[in-house]
């Protein structure tokens, strides 16, 4: 791996899970000498310096973007187009843009909308697969990115040496770096990732609407239960833009869905066993393939 090219100061934007990590670990990697934040809560910013993440909070943008060499925008996906309208006067020539959004077409038209083309030269949309049910800079982990997977979606005006150079970046901070194009990468994820969350949210509410008294039910449930609904711990508001922002991918990928529902309970209605049993056994050897790819 090229050595990466070490960062006078980074700008992170929205200093939490993924933003504080993504510090954390270009800190440890000693390829920042200067970290600055920028966040809506003053208490998370400020426990954002006590627990070193960052060195200094900046009041406005114009501050921030002062000699940046990265910006790196890690604020739920439905505010980049405003943060992008924001800082555009403020970025300087050659300062790299990158961000760490759950959607990717929707950022690229944002990137087109709001910024200069010389500024989208160098900016190199991403998104790191490596989150948790938990935010806030309290979550940020230092490894949190060691051999977890980052797509890179470099658009039509996006210079090479960008993407070499934010490729560099994520590679030192452990993680495995691809290249997909937007539209591609918005495919993947709403069936990977974005559907997911969909079904550990509705099972939750699924649960609340079927009882008056659903602890009573909640009492009972066991691990199973517990690693399926992990996920519906997550941030609805970060959910809420990313399913608004990968909307007819995901009623695509729900429809499929509905679609495997429905064979499912006509099996259960003809109490075909055989077929149940075989649905059953692709499912687990499917997984089975793909946990044994992963080691």
């Amino acid at each position: 791996m090229t050595t990466a090219t070490a960062l006078n100061k980074l700008v992170v934007i929205g200093v939490g899970l993924i933003g504080g990590s993504f510090a954390l670990a270009l800190r440890k990697a000693g390829l920042v000498k200067h970290i600055t934040g920028l966040g809506r809560s003053p208490g998370n910013m400020q426990r954002a310096v006590e627990l070193g993440v960052i060195d200094e909070i900046a009041t406005d943008a114009a501050t921030a973007m002062h000699n940046a060499d990265l910006v790196f925008l890690a604020m739920p996906v439905g505010q980049t187009a405003a943060i992008l309208e924001h800082i555009a006067p403020y970025l300087h020539a050659n300062t790299l843009i990158t961000d760490a959004g759950s959607t990717k077409r929707d950022v690229v038209a944002a990137a087109r909308h709001y910024l200069s083309m010389q500024s989208r030269h160098h900016f190199v949309p991403g998104h790191p697969i490596a989150g948790a049910e938990h935010s806030g800079v309290q979550a940020a982990q230092t490894d949190l990115y060691n051999n977890k997977h980052v797509i890179l979606t470099p658009f039509q005006e996006t210079d090479g040496k960008a993407v070499e150079r934010i490729r560099r970046l994520w590679q030192a901070c452990g993680a495995n770096v691809s290249l997909m194009p937007a539209d591609e990468h918005d495919r993947v994820l709403a069936a990977t990732s974005h559907l997911p969350h969909i079904l550990a949210f509705t099972l939750m509410n699924q649960l609340q609407h079927s009882t008056n008294q659903p602890e009573s039910l909640l009492r009972f449930a066991g691990s199973g239960f517990r690693d399926f609904t992990r996920i519906a711990s997550s941030s609805p508001e970060m959910w809420r833009d990313i399913c608004l922002a990968n909307r007819e991918a995901l009623l695509e990928q729900i429809e499929a869905y509905q679609r495997e529902l429905n064979d499912l309970k006509v099996l259960l209605q003809k109490q075909d066993s055989d077929a149940l049993k075989q649905s059953f056994s692709r499912a687990r050897n499917l997984r089975e393939d793909w946990l044994k790819n992963q080691d």
